[in-house]
């Protein structure tokens, strides 16, 4: 049985409230789980420490026994210092969208004229 640690969402439409969990990664988001690890409240500030409560014990027992944190989850092992950081490397981030390259296209071709046109009048 593959076992996740991941979040089930919780709490009314536009207020989100999330437990941590874990449970059976065929089960549904928010379908039934084996244990409850911890909560996650979003919309409290980030420096809160109600923001994310966490049992690391059972954490850790679930981690000894195979379970795989999903991302968010790991994400807030490592800020808990659980886990190691993990290195992230998405290098397409930083690319400018397809309409951005197109407008810094049109701008080099503009200037290139405008280079040349000076060029021309010299």
């Amino acid at each position: 049985m593959a076992m996740k640690i991941r979040l089930a969402r919780g709490g009314s439409k536009k207020r989100p409230f999330y437990r941590i969990v874990a449970a059976d990664s065929r089960m549904p988001r928010d379908g039934r789980f084996i244990e409850k690890l911890g909560t996650y409240n979003p919309l409290l500030p980030k420096d809160s420490e109600e923001r994310v409560k966490m049992d690391i014990e059972k954490i850790q027992a679930w981690l000894d026994k195979g379970a795989q944190p999903t991302d968010r989850v790991a994400r807030m092992l490592e800020a808990a210092g659980v886990r190691e950081k993990a290195t992230r490397n998405n290098p397409n981030k930083g690319t400018p969208g397809k309409k951005a390259q197109e407008r810094a296209e049109e701008k080099a071709a503009k200037a290139a004229e405008a280079a040349e046109a000076a060029a021309d009048a010299e």
